[in-house]
């Protein structure tokens, strides 16, 4: 396991945990997972805490919990303690990592730049050293963004491989357990808990390249990302460039993922966002009100056309291929970016983090590239249900000698 720095027990340094009393869980068995500590983002269920979701005044409407979110339950079993709640983008629906109530958890690994969101708190608390790993929820890029911007490993799995009973939900067709982690070992570790065994046997042979998801990075992020690419083909063969956006590109599809998740959203908390009337921060304020927008027309369009993307990219994927695509398009972007540029970074984020969940597939970020002297992920989308595959894959790949 990589080691974090020392710092005393329960301190934050970094803001990345919930203001006040720890919330801390012990163990509820041994296992696999002895000696671990994980920090929980705010939309898993502690048993006896209310889950506040980012938002006071979701808390302020919602009572404790009655048990542990299930995710939570498998690592406690397994051996992992709980060592606190950590802060989210309110609601979730956010992949900036500001909170306008709890304030924006320090980037250790790029100080003066956001952590980016929504699992912003799990994101910091780790590359700090806080705790070990964390649990997060990747609905539009909520793991794999944090992950790229923070310098860490983190998996956002197969839809539905892991249960969400227990986590506040955003759309759930699109919502999915995560986690991080410093290190390829524990990611792993962590994963053989939460996913079981993979339904069969996957072996990767082909690499194919997402040429129109590199286009979308600026170019220093695309040189060093692209400079990775021998490490993979040493492994795979050489890659098959394919353009999964094509012929309309991928920011088509991000506006099809954006329509199919609001109308998602909408139909989840519209009810409680009529009768509440909740304080929001100005940006996810807007995109809560942008939802009320959208009609039945629009989801009745990008639905079959979702459908259809996912059966392409299963079928380029088959059962022996993966994806290489950026994490994100550049390093995370400074604290002081204003809301127009924080738009704009964000369509272009979720330009490249909609392909996986738009298909249901599962998708790991690893920390092997720096730009501008910040960390930067590289990505990897395997064959749907190859989660412990691509974990297994992550860490050899992982161990190599660096440029290997």
């Amino acid at each position: 396991m990589a080691e974090g720095p020392d710092f005393a027990a329960g301190a934050d340094p970094l803001g990345a945990f919930l203001p006040g009393p720890r919330a801390r869980v012990a163990p509820l068995g041994i296992g696999p997972l002895n000696g671990l500590q994980v920090g929980v983002k705010d939309i898993f269920d502690l048993e006896g805490l209310v889950t506040g979701g980012g938002n006071p005044d979701w808390a302020r409407t919602h009572g404790p919990a009655e048990r542990h979110a299930e995710a939570v339950l498998r690592l406690l079993r397994a051996g992992a303690e709980v060592v606190g709640k950590t802060i989210t983008d309110e609601l979730a629906y956010s992949l900036n990592g500001r909170n306008h109530h709890f304030g924006t958890p320090a980037n250790p690994e790029a100080p003066g730049r956001v952590c980016g969101g929504s699992s912003c708190g799990s994101a910091s608390a780790v590359a700090g050293g806080l705790c070990d790993a964390a649990l997060g929820s990747d609905t539009g890029g909520s793991i794999r963004v944090p992950a790229s911007y923070c310098g860490l490993f983190g998996l956002r799995p197969t839809h539905d491989r892991i249960p969400l009973e227990g986590v506040m939900p955003l759309a759930t067709s699109f919502d999915t357990v995560g986690w991080f982690a410093r290190d390829a070992e524990t990611l792993e570790r962590i994963g053989a808990v939460l996913l079981g065994d993979d339904a069969r046997d996957f072996g990767f042979r082909r690499l194919l390249l997402a040429e129109d998801a590199f286009a979308l990075a600026t170019s220093p992020a695309a040189a060093a990302l692209r400079a990775l690419l021998p490490r993979l083909e040493a492994r795979l063969g050489p890659a098959e460039a394919l353009r999964p956006g094509d012929p309309e590109g991928l920011p088509a599809w991000a506006e099809r993922f954006r329509i199919l998740q609001g109308r998602e959203i909408r139909r989840t908390h519209g009810d409680w966002l009529e009768a509440t009337q909740p304080h929001f921060g100005e940006e996810v304020a807007e995109r809560f009100a942008w939802t009320a927008t959208l009609t039945e027309a629009q989801e009745t369009e990008a639905a079959p056309a979702r459908r259809a993307l996912t059966a392409r990219l299963q079928t380029a994927l088959g059962d022996d291929a993966l994806l290489v695509l950026p994490s994100a398009p550049e390093a995370a972007p400074r604290l002081d970016a204003d809301l127009p540029a924080q738009r704009e970074h964000r369509a272009r984020v979720l330009a490249l983090t909609c392909l996986a969940g738009l298909a249901g597939l599962p998708q790991v970020s690893l920390p092997l590239a720096r730009v501008d002297g910040c960390p930067l992920g590289l990505s990897l989308i395997a064959p749907a249900g190859a989660d412990r595959a691509l974990l297994a894959f992550a860490r050899r790949l992982c161990e190599g000698p660096a440029g290997s």
